[in-house]
């Protein structure tokens, strides 16, 4: 008999949250009957147990869920009927039983219902309007993190893996999906039908998919013996093409990546109207929003392209990184999405290499940096206790900082050892429950190198150390954007990988740096500290940034944008002067490199914001002196030959040049662009749309914000829907913006919105009427959103810096009001938002000087 899997030690933050561990579920046979029009469901559960203890009762996980007529049938053919207590705040179920039962097998069975709700959890209802104009439901799921028990009572805890057997009873006119391929279709009285699913493998409850639906699919794709399927709304087979393709690359790379069969029988990418996340990775049944799957390849931005690719590999990743092998607890949740986004990257970068994907994915390090720079990051593993904390661990510090870490990692053992320790991890642990030092027993293995200490002092501590040269000394000290001595999680030492190279070409240099200081490997001059590009640090060049700026194309790609980045954080940390990120900006001359512009637009952006009347001027003087030369080379229309990122670099100038430069010439052409799709001529180019909007709703020329809305409900992709959505938030009029928030509280699907009010705050001009309209319905607006997007709306506040008092009000409201779940990111925002204060402050008063400097005469 097994033995009960390890409990939480009373101490431990999650014991209070851990179900007992004297039963082991080993198979749950499901039935459950949907009814679309009631948007209801009811269901029986018959869950087969290893009794490990003798008990009285046996508790599991049940939320809004009826639970009636349970019993527990012994193995000697008694049944035992049971009482069931509901504790809706500990989302608990617990069965009483008459007397108590002796260690064996047992079967518990019960009979369950609930509501499909609006909440984008659980079990829930979507819509979408067919092509008759009527109003259809589909009924789906999303379990993770904690959210199988809204569905039906069942161990939800990850380590608590079984065998799920489901069968579906629905309307004949409709589609079912699960996990596993239909074994059969039967009768189930007039007009229905019961729709029966093989067993799954042995999983964990977050997994487990229901969907119901007037849905179609395509014809099954065969890869490698396993039939791949894109399920979409009617209407929608022609944008299905493109994630097919990804899929078969993807399951092919990572079969042998991974040196292990895909684990399912069958692959379905679903595409769902109202999603919460982007894609979730159940087990054959893998779920997305619709921007994330569906795409016209003739068409979209080659953006639009690489997000489909992304999203698609990050999920596929996780059938043998998180579905095969999965962690033991939701603090473990980082290694599950971070090794996913590492692999991600490195699937798509197979892809299309023309993607260049390594060096854009140095943007979403950015991104992560951003935030562990803060006092009030955190580490990437911490202890976890309740739902909500485990929902806080899905932000960039798990996926982003998490997979550059890994990535970091890979680069100092090499890449084949690496793949190496992983296919050794997955193979001993396959089908059960790890923690996270078991990856590094296995990556120690196979390279006999210190994996455990080097990786333990970037995953539990938070923050990221800046490498200075000084001299002929490497040191390294935490980087911080605020004060010292603030109350801080960000840690004091890590153990770094350091490569060098000498900027002219030639052999290189690698050192684990785990003091505070250590020489300089003997390099010529100058050199180049985290060649490649692959450490999560930051690097301070000091006296010697001159002679790397004076040679920039001698850098990588990837060096070169974390240049950028790196010096202009120290420029807002308040550790190096903005002339200098402005200097090095006019070094840039013909770069083809969109990361490193964007950089440089993203400083330009906010230093609008510190910008008085007086130097207004000045600025978009300065930025269409940095940038206007290079987009008048490049030109508005894509040229023979020109690189595949080339569009996202044009994207980036025109929507700089005309908003923060207010280039006249620009601006003009984006008006006559769009005027010219508006009457019926060339329709914009989806790599130039986004910017074009953008530029053109500044202009807040009449009736352009009516078309635009009727642009968006006329879409005939998700992404341009998804473009002329956002667009909205870009006119700076207070009462377009008041009308848009309007539209996001009302009409706009649920999980849009909060991302429509992320822009409506970054909007400088209409940020802070819409936050105090925003506070005056906050329940409302709570209510309204999917508890994990409460946090991602605020993330605009950042940027709502020119003013002091604005600034106070906004951390006053949010101080008085915190969020149930995603606490942690709302003050991430409210620190990163008084970074951006006294960088304002700080700027100010001498930024016409500083700006001036930048100016060439404009030809």
């Amino acid at each position: 008999m097994p033995s009960p899997a390890p409990a939480a030690g009373a101490d431990a933050p999650d014991a209070a949250y851990r179900l007992p561990r004297s039963v082991v579920a080993k198979h749950y046979d499901l039935r459950i009957d949907v009814d679309l029009d009631e948007a209801r469901f009811t269901g029986t559960a018959a869950i087969r147990l290893e009794v490990c203890d003798g008990l009285d009762e046996i508790v599991l996980n049940a939320a809004e869920l009826a639970i009636t007529d349970a019993r527990l049938d012994l193995e000697g053919g008694e049944s035992l009927r049971a009482t069931v207590g509901l504790d809706e705040e500990a989302e608990r179920a617990t069965f009483g039983l008459p007397r108590p039962v002796d260690p064996g097998q047992a079967v518990l069975r019960c009979a369950f219902s609930g509501v499909l709700n609006d909440k984008l959890r659980g079990f829930y209802r979507s819509t979408f309007v067919d092509q008759s104009g009527v109003t259809r439901t589909i009924a789906t799921t999303q379990m993770e993190s904690t959210d199988a028990r809204r569905a039906f009572p069942c161990f939800d805890e990850p380590d608590r893996k079984a065998v799920f057997e489901i069968t579906l009873v629905i309307d004949d006119h409709l589609v079912a999906y699960s996990n596993s391929p239909v074994v059969a279709e039967t009768e189930a009285g007039p007009g229905r039908k019961a729709v029966r699913f093989a067993p799954t493998m042995v999983m964990s409850s977050y997994l487990v998919a229901l969907i119901v639906g007037p849905l179609e699919a395509t014809e099954p794709l065969e890869v490698g013996g396993v039939p791949v399927r894109v399920v979409h709304v009617p209407g929608k087979a022609h944008l299905a093409d493109f994630a097919l393709e990804i899929a078969e690359h993807a399951l092919g790379f990572f079969a042998d990546y991974f040196a292990i069969p895909y684990p399912a029988e069958k692959l379905d990418l679903v595409a769902i109207p109202d999603f919460a996340f982007g894609a979730m990775e159940n087990l054959g049944c893998v779920t997305f929003r619709e921007t994330a799957l569906l795409v016209d390849r003739t068409s979209a931005a080659r953006t639009d392209l690489e997000r489909v690719a992304d999203v698609v590999a990050h999920e596929l990743a996780h059938m043998w990184f998180g579905d095969l092998v999965t962690m033991r607890w939701w603090e473990g949740i980082w290694l599950n999405e971070a090794f996913a986004t590492f692999m991600e990257v490195l699937c798509v970068d197979a892809f299309r290499p023309s993607w260049e994907r390594w060096v854009s994915f140095g943007l979403e390090r950015e991104a992560a940096l951003a935030v562990d720079g803060l006092h009030s990051t955190r580490p990437i593993e911490y202890p976890v206790g309740s739902p909500e904390e485990a929902d806080g661990m899905f932000d960039v510090l798990t996926y982003q900082k998490g997979g550059s870490v890994l990535r970091m990692l890979e680069q100092y053992l090499g890449a084949e050892v690496f793949r190496d320790g992983v296919r050794r991890y997955l193979a001993t642990h396959a089908y059960s429950n790890t923690v996270t030092g078991d990856l590094w027993d296995a990556l120690e293995a196979v390279s006999g190198q210190p994996v455990r200490a080097v990786m333990d002092s970037w995953i539990l501590q938070g923050g990221h150390p800046v490498i200075a040269r000084e001299g002929d000394q490497l040191t390294q000290s935490p980087f911080v954007y605020g004060a010292e001595g603030e109350a801080s999680a960000i840690g004091a030492r890590w153990s770094v990988p350091v490569i060098a190279r000498p900027l002219g070409g030639g052999p290189g240099a690698t050192l684990l740096l785990d003091g505070p200081s250590a020489p300089l490997p003997a390099i010529e001059d100058p050199v180049v500290v985290n060649a490649g590009g692959w450490g999560v640090y930051r690097v301070d060049y000091g006296e010697h940034l001159g002679a790397i700026a004076a040679d920039l194309p001698s850098l990588s790609p990837l060096e070169r944008a974390n240049l950028f980045a790196d010096t202009w954080a120290l420029v807002l940390a308040g550790r190096a002067p903005l002339g200098r990120f402005l200097e090095l900006a006019a070094a840039l001359g013909e770069d083809d490199e969109p990361a490193t512009f964007a950089a440089v637009a993203g400083a330009l952006a906010l230093v609008e914001r510190a910008a008085d009347e007086g130097s207004r001027e000045t600025l978009a003087a300065a930025t269409r002196s940095l940038l206007g030369r290079r987009l008048a080379s490049l030109g508005w229309e894509p040229r023979p030959g020109e690189g595949e990122r080339i569009p996202s670099l044009r994207s980036v100038l025109v929507s700089t040049l005309g908003i923060v430069g207010g280039d006249e010439n620009v601006r003009a052409e984006a008006a006559s662009r769009f005027g010219a799709a508006l009457g019926g001529g060339a329709a914009l180019d989806a790599n130039l749309e986004a910017a074009v909007l953008a530029v053109v709703a500044d202009q807040l020329r009449p009736g352009d914000y009516e078309a635009f809305y009727a642009r968006y409900q006329s879409a005939t992709t998700p992404q341009q829907e998804q473009r002329y959505l956002g667009a909205l938030a870009s006119f700076p009029d207070v009462e377009l913006g008041t009308r848009t928030l309007e539209l996001a509280l009302g009409e706009v699907r649920t999980q849009d919105a909060p991302y429509l009010i992320i822009g409506l705050l970054t909007n400088r001009v209409v940020g802070p009427t819409v936050f105090e309209k925003l506070t005056e319905r906050w329940d409302e607006a709570l209510d309204r959103f999917p508890l994990n997007s409460h946090s991602r709306m605020l993330q605009g506040i950042r940027t709502m810096c020119a003013d002091r008092s604005v600034a106070r009000r906004v951390t006053e409201f949010l101080g008085a009001h915190p969020l149930r779940s995603g606490q942690r990111s709302v003050e991430q925002a409210i620190e990163r938002l008084w970074i951006n204060v006294a960088f304002c402050e700080r700027e100010r008063e001498g930024l016409a000087q500083s700006l001036e400097r930048a100016v060439r005469p404009e030809s």
